[in-house]
């Protein structure tokens, strides 16, 4: 569920494996230069590249909603260790998960840039595959990034695969052995993302509810402690002229653009990779209801893993849940 604030590497080591997840990470919000350099490439001597691509992209594009192409070689290079070891970030098993069942995670906060979802469930380094042996897990990304060329072939090698439905219940169609990530907060929650806060945007968020219940799939909550202590983010309470403009242009687009900044120190953003699993039965039209019921049932139990495990990482025993 995560580990109390660490800080012993070195400066030096801190910085220069900052610079490599720099390198590495960073690149999963850099789809303007992918979308750049494709058509770059078209008025050089190098256009094949891009028409080729083209091609590819044509007879490629159902992929992502087919459960992507994750690349092991990639999902498992040392770069990662380093990533993970630098906050550091570690994955803490609370119950066991049987492969014979589909999972919904549900991830909580959405932070930044969801630095602790990725680290944990999309490559290898903090050993998801060997606390939860049988289980596969899919983590959820805006469709808009799987329409950048380049760009959708990078992500979907780390396990990414679109939000929309189609992509969601893909795996979820299988007899066991998935599991589909959620950053429920999603984008809006991004520009809520300040350090020392813990509002959660869940309480109207219900369609992860439904789809679990079509496809009697099990919740599992789960929380990143330290997740909003990874940037900070400039002031941009509610009602404020930069909060509106941000939340504009969010309509707009479809994502948030918090205006964020680095930290200095060491920060964990580390999660409760499983809370206790809430097994949900399956039924193709649930009344309104029993959605209520069931999540309901999820904001408690969300909230009891994370009182159960806030002393342990440095938060106020007075501190609770904020849902919004």
């Amino acid at each position: 569920i995560g580990t109390k604030i660490q800080q012993t590497t070195p400066a030096n080591h801190r910085q220069d494996v900052m610079h490599l997840f720099t390198a590495l990470y960073v690149p999963l919000s850099s789809a303007p230069t992918c979308v750049f350099l494709f058509f770059y490439l078209l008025f050089t001597r190098f256009w094949l590249i891009s028409v080729l691509y083209s091609v590819w992209w044509f007879f490629d594009y159902d992929t992502p909603s087919r459960g992507g192409r994750r690349a092991p070689f990639l999902c498992g290079l040392k770069i990662w260790e380093y990533m993970r070891d630098y906050f550091p970030v570690k994955l803490v098993k609370t119950a066991d998960l049987d492969p014979k069942h589909n999972y919904i995670m549900g991830f909580h906060p959405h932070g930044v840039l969801v630095a602790g979802a990725f680290t944990n469930f999309c490559v290898y380094a903090t050993g998801f595959r060997q606390l939860f042996p049988g289980l596969t897990s899919y983590m959820l990304m805006l469709p808009l990034w799987f329409r950048c060329p380049f760009f959708r072939d990078y992500v979907m090698c780390a396990g990414l695969i679109p939000s929309h439905k189609e992509s969601a219940t893909y795996p979820l169609f299988k007899r066991g052995g998935n599991a589909v990530v959620i950053a429920v907060g999603g984008a809006p929650e991004a520009l809520d993302a300040h350090p020392g806060t813990y509002n959660v945007l869940l309480a109207n968020k219900k369609g992860f509810i439904k789809m679990a219940m079509e496809h009697g799939a099990h919740l599992v909550p789960v929380f990143s402690f330290g997740e909003n202590e990874v940037f900070d983010q400039v002031k941009n309470q509610r009602g404020t002229w930069l909060r509106w403009i941000q939340e504009r242009l969010q309509s707009i687009m479809g994502i948030s653009l918090p205006l964020f900044h680095g930290r200095v120190c060491c920060i964990p953003c580390h999660l409760p990779a499983v809370g206790r699993p809430i097994r949900v039965e399956r039924k193709e039209k649930p009344t309104v209801e029993e959605l209520d019921a069931l999540h309901q049932l999820y904001m408690d139990e969300l909230s009891n893993l994370f009182d159960e495990h806030k002393g342990n990482y440095g938060v106020d025993k007075d501190t609770h849940l904020n849902f919004v």
